[in-house]
């Protein structure tokens, strides 16, 4: 992330980078897992897929709600538009919160560490 913490300097590209790194931890602790993990996997899937598409896109912070709202209309399978709607909020809100609180402004620029990130079943 930008070395400048203030709010105008994060920029959707940022904070989708260090969301992938946390998602990263995330996959390893879902293969830790004893249950079926298809819906985790599904939707773990929807997330990537976003955050890869806002880093490619590298949308402006005061495009990047209207660009989370567009992005079901672009994952051309018409049965992922509600799972897509659903995520693009959740990193909207993760957007929100990259700005409101400084710890996981720090956590995200810090790569997002996890003891979960490493590990693999």
């Amino acid at each position: 992330m930008n070395a400048d913490h203030s709010p105008d300097a994060l920029r959707p590209s940022d904070v989708c980078r260090a969301l992938l790194a946390a998602l990263d931890a995330s996959e390893g602790r879902r293969r830790q897992r004893k249950r079926d993990q298809t819906p985790d996997a599904f939707g773990l899937g929807v997330k990537r897929d976003l955050l890869e598409r806002a880093v490619a896109a590298d949308p402006a912070p005061e495009d990047f709600e209207r660009w989370l709202l567009e992005y079901p209309r672009t994952c051309g399978r018409p049965e992922l538009a509600g799972p897509a709607l659903a995520m693009a909020r959740a990193v909207f809100e993760e957007w929100r919160l990259a700005h409101a609180l400084g710890e996981f402004r720090e956590w995200l620029a810090h790569g997002a560490p996890s003891e979960d990130a490493g590990k693999r079943c």
